[in-house]
């Protein structure tokens, strides 16, 4: 069976999960605003969470005969999010990362979960079934932070 186009699709979903890993730790870094104190410490729960699933990911290509992407320049080239681009106000960091894991979202319902049902394969879809529910949690949360406003 041709997994090929899973494979890539799980390398793309790295990439993206490279540049969200990069993205919260600018935005701990940087980020400033009434909220300051939780959110530096929740963007640096999520970088956790999400250096989790960076080895999830790349173990599970492994595991479907694939290679992970392990350079800057191709995830950078792979990736659909977008490296940061909010200012360091947190309303801004916010709306960011909220549009872009409502976009993760959509690429594991509208491609991902396809790919791996296509094959046949129910870890694969296990896995990007759990990614799927932590990046709706961070998604409902900021979308409660963004009511507070």
């Amino acid at each position: 069976m041709d997994n090929q186009r899973l494979i890539n699709f799980l390398n793309q979903l790295l990439s993206n999960y490279f540049v969200m890993y990069v993205k919260l730790h600018r935005y701990h870094w940087y980020v400033q605003g009434r909220h300051f104190f939780q959110l530096h410490a929740q963007f640096e729960e999520m970088y956790g969470v999400v250096a989790d699933d960076l080895d999830e990911i790349a173990e599970r290509i492994l595991m479907i005969n694939g290679k992970p992407l392990a350079t800057m320049s191709k995830y950078l080239k792979e990736a659909t999010l977008e490296e940061a681009t909010a200012d360091d106000k947190e309303n801004e960091i916010i709306a960011q990362l909220r549009h872009d894991y409502e976009q993760l979202i959509d690429e594991i319902k509208k491609e991902g979960l396809p790919l791996a049902e296509e094959n046949k394969d129910e870890p694969t879809s296990d896995l990007m079934i759990g990614l799927q529910a932590k990046l709706e949690k961070y998604v409902w949360m900021l979308q409660a932070l963004q009511a507070y406003e």
